[in-house]
């Protein structure tokens, strides 16, 4: 993967990344008084390699004049019909609100078709509400079965005739 979206890049996570990647996501997390917690829901990004580059997943960084300033990456998962799960979807607050996340998340809806998956789930929390709204407006539905303790909603899309 390598894109642009304005000036920002949005490329395949690298070893370097590894640092930077977990100190965006921990800060967004905290800004919305949300834990770090990279024992738990966040050890896959301290270990990308094996969550998500083994398993046909994808990892993706967006840089602005050099510095990481947000994530997104999805990985195949066993519940759903040929499913994946997008995550750790975060951008820093000062790259919010220029249609980014949108752009993010259809790059990450079409590398996951492409890859023939039928379905995509999404975990969140209510505090995200920014995320939560814009799951709700590009066609994610609410279901049952969240996974990880911090979070409180989750959504499914299926993806017909792989878009």
């Amino acid at each position: 993967m390598k894109n642009y979206y304005q000036d920002f890049l949005i490329r395949d996570w690298v070893q370097s990344d590894r640092t930077r990647a977990a100190e965006v996501i921990s800060y967004v997390l905290s800004e919305y008084g949300l834990g770090w917690e990279p024992k738990g829901a966040d050890q896959d990004v301290l270990r990308v390699e094996e969550c998500y580059l083994a398993t046909g997943g994808e990892f993706w960084v967006i840089e602005h004049q050099s510095q990481l300033v947000g994530t997104g990456a999805y990985y195949p998962i066993s519940r759903g019909e040929k499913a994946v799960e997008i995550r750790k979807m975060y951008l820093l607050p000062s790259i919010r609100g220029l249609g980014l996340g949108k752009y993010l998340l259809q790059q990450l809806e079409a590398a996951i078709a492409e890859r023939g998956f039928r379905q995509i789930w999404i975990e969140t929390s209510s505090v995200l509400v920014e995320a939560v709204k814009l799951y709700e407006s590009n066609g994610y539905t609410p279901a049952t079965g969240v996974e990880t303790t911090r979070c409180d909603r989750v959504y499914v899309k299926s993806l017909v005739n792989g878009h």
